[in-house]
């Protein structure tokens, strides 16, 4: 086999490409990961932020995807503590409900069944009396009963992605982000080499790998249409919106999993980052994934079945802090409703089109470490690597060792409040130390940016010097996390506007282009009354 720059070149640094970028160099290959724009930003920060089962799977008869999920929820909760965590939700059953007790039921021991060595208490059928109790506020007209089971949030899923970016760095990966691929060379059926646009030099650089995996998401096929090849499209996605809105007087403290009574389709109200998701339709969509936003009708929608619910809340648009649409990469599939198309995932091996070059159509965001493993035995045969046991699945990610030195180092910083230190922890977990670290070099970097001291200088250094931040968009929406509270980080944006200019060498007028484009992003997600 000629000499080639890597054994492979992953694409797309969502969740999926971070994994596999993460699974690969941490057996040993030699790894580069490109994406586009920046790690995270794309499909992999627009879901409902669960990492759960997949309940309603079982409807369509997907038993195995739903043990994947169950086991990978364990995993993920374990390896990534400070990410994960236990959510408990309620399903409330009406006498003209789709899924009767009987039938939620049943899927509920069948779910219990197929969590083997699950963390989390078995499902609890509930009399409606104590759905009442439980939830005062909801519509009781009709109520029969309900069901309680357990799944797990990821309220930061940007963070998740990073991690595994930083996790696969780590490991001797090279990860670039604002990097797009432009050409995929082939030549008689084989793969030959790549092009991409490289960040720092804005210059055309041209690679070789043994194996390429293009985990584009929903632009798989974009991506594909950079081969000097004719290819068919793989792609079938569908949008999901979701509304996030304040929380409203008896909002629940748990999730809620309902039925929509306009089509039956279940969607999901729940407490995250102290504000309420609720979301998510299923669309078919053909659009440009990069442009995709939450449609007046979407928004309707959601806000008409919470009202069903929640009928003393009048919910209405101005009630929305903001909203987000994604899309799904799902496999193409034509016929039936949206939602019967499967979410397991395909590894595509392009052996007409270009052997050595693989697609990854589908997956969800609970099962992109399974994922990354499966792919990556193949690249290890390919590369004739031999088989060796992937190491994720005992693995912490980064965040999740050193934990409680974090607390340690966090109980005697006097510049954050409670409330800050326990949002360090729920962010960076035990990287917080090496933030802190980085924090007491300077005393403007070891002030709190709020009031409240709930928020670190040293975040934005932080981002920019460890994370590979490159953007104000970068440092607040997928760093700091501050872009999804209710003011989107506006209040915030100067501050660290500032702090990252000196950080960078921005300009004057490079700045002000940060905070416009700043403005920009966050307006595409601004519901207009």
């Amino acid at each position: 086999m000629a000499t080639t720059d890597y054994d492979l070149i992953v694409i797309g640094g969502g969740i999926n490409g971070a994994g596999i970028a993460r699974d690969a160099a941490m057996r040993g290959l030699h790894v580069l990961l490109l994406e586009k724009n920046d790690f995270g930003s794309g499909t992999s920060s627009w879901s409902s932020r669960l990492i759960h089962g997949g309940l309603r799977y079982l409807e369509y008869l997907e038993f195995p995807l739903v043990f994947e999920s169950l086991r990978e929820r364990r995993l993920l909760s374990r390896n990534a503590p400070h990410l994960v965590r236990r959510l408990p939700l309620t399903i409330p059953i009406y006498d003209n409900s789709k899924r009767g007790r009987h039938l939620v039921r049943l899927g509920m021991i069948i779910y219990d069944l197929l969590s083997i060595g699950k963390s989390v208490p078995r499902h609890r059928m509930l009399s409606r009396q104590q759905v009442i109790d439980a939830l005062p506020a909801l519509d009781t007209d009709t109520l029969v009963a309900g069901a309680r089971y357990f799944d797990a949030q990821v309220t930061f899923a940007e963070r998740l992605v990073i991690e595994n970016v930083l996790a696969a760095q780590q490991a001797g990966a090279v990860v670039r982000n604002y990097s797009p691929v432009i050409g995929i060379n082939v030549r008689s059926a084989h793969l030959h080499s790549l092009h991409y646009i490289d960040a720092d030099t804005e210059s055309e650089v041209e690679v070789t790998a043994t194996v390429v995996v293009n985990a584009g998401g929903p632009w798989v096929d974009r991506i594909l249409g950079t081969v000097n090849r004719e290819k068919p499209n793989f792609m079938g996605g569908t949008k999901g919106s979701h509304i996030i809105v304040g929380r409203f007087k008896g909002a629940p403290n748990e999730a809620l999993y309902a039925e929509a009574r306009s089509d039956g389709r279940p969607f999901f109200i729940i407490p995250w980052n102290g504000q309420v998701l609720i979301g998510t339709t299923d669309i078919r969509y053909e659009g440009d994934p990069g442009l995709v936003t939450a449609s007046d009708e979407e928004i309707d929608y959601l806000l008409q079945e919470t009202n069903h619910l929640f009928p003393k809340v009048k919910l209405s648009a101005q009630h929305i802090h903001f909203a987000y649409a994604g899309v799904r990469p799902l496999p193409r599939n034509e016929s039936g409703p949206a939602s019967a198309i499967t979410r397991s995932h395909v590894i595509k091996k392009h052996r007409v089109l270009a052997r050595g070059l693989v697609s990854i159509i589908g997956g969800k965001l609970t099962t992109f470490r399974s994922l990354s493993e499966e792919t990556v035995n193949y690249v290890m045969r390919k590369c004739g690597k031999g088989r060796s046991k992937s190491p994720t699945r005992e693995a912490p990610l980064p965040g999740a060792i050193g934990i409680n030195e974090a607390r340690r180092w966090l109980a005697k910083h006097d510049a954050l409040s409670s409330a800050g230190r326990r949002r360090l922890l729920s962010i960076y977990g035990g990287r917080t130390t090496a933030l802190l670290e980085l924090a007491a070099q300077s005393t403007t970097l070891n002030r709190a940016m709020d009031e409240n001291r709930t928020i670190l200088n040293a975040e934005v250094a932080f981002a920019i010097e460890q994370e590979q931040a490159r953007t104000l968009i970068d440092i607040l929406h997928r760093r700091m996390m501050l872009g999804l509270s209710p003011g989107q980080g506006r209040e915030f944006a100067s501050s660290v506007c500032d702090i990252a200019a000196e950080q960078l060498g921005w300009s004057a007028d490079e700045a002000k282009q940060q905070l416009d484009d700043l403005q920009t992003y966050n307006d595409r997600f601004t519901v207009r009354l």
